[in-house]
Order: structure tokens, then C-alpha cells, then sequence
């Protein structure tokens, strides 16, 4: 089943039930799309309106970032339900023998590495278009300020939500696994903290709040 392929009213069913997918990791995509998308909103009603032309070049980089990752979201739902489900297809792998053991635990890791390795690109696009949305705050249309900020705390969500299906997934493998993401994911917890509060002082004070 494609989540992105269901209603909402589906989805939320399903993100209820007690089947481990959709889970956390796939709500984080999600919440990404709808930042991708909200973002879209205010650039587009920032875009050919001279009141708010100082916002126009910010628009248009939110816009090349937010149209992909809008798009991208809905596979990345998709691909971390699959990952974990293979996963838990690799603690189902017999375990008589040595040698089935092996296999079984070769497969294990092999599938959770997957599965760190997807929210970790769901997390990465949530910091790029949020590193983003405060100039968009500051300069872009006015009236849609308060979607910016709506925006920015779900980009936040889908940041810190992935985040942390990287981290139970790492925790469950040695050391040696998965090197590239664990190192860069200091920087990038780092980034999406100052960059969740950089949007919603923007937001407040456009607000005058």
C-alpha cells in the first residue's frame, strides 16, 4: 500500500493500528511533504507581487528545494514502512544452524542500516528547507507569515522525528555500521535547532509579537 495513495482519513487509521508501518518515521515524511508544501503556498503568493518583491529570490530558492522534496516526501513515507518491514522479514529468518544464524543476522543489520539510512535523508531535506524559511518569514508575503511558521514546525517535526529512528536504528548495530551518518548527525541535530528557533523568532517578529 503507497500511504501517499490513501485519504487522510486512511492514513490516520493506519498510523493508529497496532501494526509497527506506518510508524514515526513515515509521519516525519509525511510532515515533511506538508512543509514542502506549505512553503509553496507562500512563495507562490510572494512571487509576481510587487508589494513583496524583496521576498521574490528567497521564494524562488525555497521553491527549487520545496517542489522536489514535496515530491520526494511521499517516497520516502513509502520507503521507511519498507524498510522496517524488512527488517522485522529478517528477525523471522531461521535460526537452527550456525550458518542460518549468520544469514539471518547479516540480514537484520543490513535491513536496519536501511532504515537509518531513509530518515536520515527524510531529516536532511526537513533541515534544508528549514534553514531557509526565516528570510522567507522576514521578506515574503506578509499575510502568509503565520504558514511560515506552520511550515517551520513541521519541517521541525520531520527533522526531529526522523532523527530519531536514525538514532534507535544506529543504536542496534556495531559501531562500524553506518560511519558517514553518525558523524554527520551532530551537525545536523545542531542545524535543526537553531534553525527551528531561527524561524519562529522571523515569525514572531513580523507579527510584531
Amino acid at each position: 500500500m503507497n500511504w501517499a495513495d490513501m485519504t487522510l482519513r486512511e492514513f490516520q487509521a493506519a498510523l493508529a493500528s497496532s501494526s509497527p508501518t506506518p510508524g514515526g518515521g513515515t509521519a516525519s515524511a509525511v510532515a515533511l511533504g506538508q512543509a514542502a508544501s506549505l512553503s509553496i503556498m507562500v512563495c507562490d503568493l510572494t512571487l509576481g507581487n510587487e508589494k513583496w518583491n524583496e521576498g521574490w529570490a528567497i521564494a524562488e530558492e525555497i521553491q527549487s528545494i520545496a517542489i522536489p522534496a514535496m515530491g520526494r516526501s511521499n517516497a520516502l513515507a513509502m520507503e521507511d514502512s519498507q524498510a522496517f518491514d524488512r527488517v522485522m522479514d529478517g528477525f523471522g529468518l531461521p535460526k537452527t544452524t550456525e550458518e542460518e544464524k549468520t544469514v539471518r543476522r547479516g540480514a537484520i543489520r543490513k535491513a536496519t542500516l536501511e532504515a537509518a539510512i531513509v530518515p536520515f535523508e527524510t531529516a536532511s531535506l526537513a533541515v534544508e528547507l528549514l534553514i531557509l524559511l526565516p528570510e522567507l518569514a522576514a521578506k515574503g508575503n506578509g499575510n502568509a507569515v503565520s504558514d511560515v511558521g506552520v511550515a517551520g514546525l513541521l519541517a521541525s517535526a520531520a527533522a526531529k522525528g526522523a532523527v530519531f529512528n536514525v538514532e534507535i536504528n544506529l543504536d542496534s548495530l556495531p559501531e562500524g555500521m553506518g560511519g558517514a551518518i553518525r558523524e554527520e548527525l551532530p551537525r545536523l541535530k545542531e542545524q535543526t535547532r537553531i534553525a527551528s528557533r531561527a524561524v519562529m523568532d522571523a515569525v514572531r517578529e513580523r507579527m510584531g509579537q
